[in-house]
């Protein structure tokens, strides 16, 4: 398979079609589940996809040291290449590096305010226009509504569009009636898109609580593959 046929078959394509073409310049996403669900996986995913159509994406993580953060992009992208039968995947692995940037943060050591800093002068003095940025492993037990609204607007201003991950913790319930993680209940107003990774017996589902104006929990026909942790459709 060559790489626009690749993209052109990727399942990110119905993922995006299932929440209106995907995330906007300004939108703010948010992928939830509870701890070791497949959520990195997914995020890696969406940013490959991206990386695949010529887009640039930075990646920035709370949880993991880059070094880790390179081997699920390698061990993603070498399964995708793989089961694709993808041509010339080497050469296009080196394409997709050149549009990449990691960062790694501390979040009891920095502000919201200098991660922003960092990122501006990445994007504007570093000459390195993002179309995505990806947030993993921040802890939204530790946010606060000004900061995600600073983020949204900042994403606005430079035209980028914004993923997280949020781990659900805590006692059950956890959702509220619309299957929202309570624990975004105080952000909700910035998040454009939620979606919740919900295991089940032999795949992980996909469903939507919130997509902009409309909450209404709907599966999508997508699965998250237990054992390669690959986005496919059922």
């Amino acid at each position: 398979m060559v790489k626009q046929e690749l993209i052109q078959r990727s399942p990110v394509r119905v993922f995006e079609k299932s929440i209106h073409g995907g995330l906007k310049a300004g939108d703010v996403g948010v992928i939830a589940s509870r701890k070791g669900v497949g959520k990195t996986s997914v995020l890696v995913q969406i940013a490959l996809d991206k990386l695949l159509q010529g887009k640039k994406v930075i990646h920035v993580s709370f949880a993991q040291h880059t070094d880790y953060v390179i081997a699920w992009y390698e061990d993603i992208f070498s399964e995708i290449a793989k089961k694709k039968n993808l041509e010339n995947a080497v050469e296009v692995k080196s394409e997709l590096v050149k549009n990449r940037v990691l960062m790694n943060f501390n979040q009891d050591s920095i502000t919201s305010e200098q991660i922003l800093k960092s990122l501006r002068a990445m994007i504007v003095d570093g000459s390195f226009k993002a179309d995505a940025l990806i947030i993993d492993g921040y802890d939204f037990a530790r946010a606060t509504a000004d900061r995600l609204a600073g983020v949204k607007k900042f994403a606005a201003e430079l035209g980028i569009e914004v993923w997280y991950t949020c781990t659900i913790a805590g006692e059950e319930p956890a959702y509220d009636k619309h299957n929202i993680p309570l624990m975004l209940k105080d952000y909700i107003d910035t998040i454009d898109v939620v979606v919740v990774l919900e295991p089940k017996q032999d795949f992980i589902q996909f469903t939507v609580p919130k997509d902009r104006e409309t909450y209404n929990p709907s599966a999508l026909e997508l699965k998250l593959d237990t054992k390669t942790l690959l986005i496919a459709e059922k």
